[in-house]
């Protein structure tokens, strides 16, 4: 009398850890509203004009300033999309340092940071005809202080775990890694225009240069060790 033999279950197979969406789509969406809003609200006024400046300024362009609120409000959205795929890319890589969390931390801080700056920008925008004008230069103000310095330390946050990891794990070219420290220590330097205009200038070099950076860091970050730099 024979028996049947039971078949023997093979060991589960590992799964691949996933990489998430591309990170073009994210970081495409971000650069295209924040160039959107640029060029809405390029002829916002500076810091240092003064709050009768700004007044009348909200209420002769009170539709640009609400345009380029949302603007900005909607570019946080990919940006915190990005600040999470770019933690599960790196951790899919087998990436478990610090550098992964940090990228994380510092793309939802400059998210928030775009958040807020948004929305001091709308309230400013929508100022009554007997607002003060020291009403309107703080709102300005307010909006000022997350959209940049604030947003450039979160931002200085999230390139530099992207790229001191690059650098570690040989997953990004060497001069992308360097020239993104570079960026980080600039966008931790703007913090400094709180204390010193001279600093200010570094504002548009986070925004903008990070910009770029962001774009070919997503095209070069690889998927699996297989496929790294």
């Amino acid at each position: 009398m024979t028996t049947a033999s039971v078949p023997e279950r093979s060991a589960p197979s590992r799964r691949r850890p996933q990489s998430g969406p591309p990170l073009l789509v994210p970081v495409l969406s971000f650069a295209a509203l924040t160039v959107a809003y640029v060029i809405a609200n390029r002829a916002t006024p500076h810091p240092d004009a003064t709050g009768a400046e700004v007044l009348r300024y909200a209420r002769e362009h009170g539709t640009a300033i609400r345009a380029g609120s949302w603007l900005l409000l909607a570019s946080a959205i990919p940006l915190a999309l990005l600040a999470a795929v770019l933690y599960r890319r790196l951790r899919a890589l087998g990436i478990t340092a610090p550098g992964s969390a940090i990228t994380m931390a510092g793309g939802l801080l400059a998210s928030v940071a775009l958040t807020l700056s948004a929305m001091a920008a709308w309230t400013g925008g929508r100022l009554p005809d007997d607002a003060s004008p020291a009403l309107a230069r703080a709102l300005a103000d307010l909006s000022f202080l997350a959209g940049g310095p604030f947003y450039g330390a979160g931002f200085a946050m999230l390139v530099a775990g992207v790229s001191v990891t690059g650098l570690l794990a040989g997953l990004l070219p060497r001069p992308l890694t360097w020239t993104g420290l570079a960026l980080a220590a600039a966008g931790m330097l703007s913090t400094l225009a709180l204390l010193a205009d001279g600093f200010a200038p570094l504002l548009p070099v986070i925004r903008f240069g990070g910009l770029l950076w962001l774009v070919a860091a997503a095209v070069l970050l690889p998927r699996t060790r297989h496929g790294r730099a």
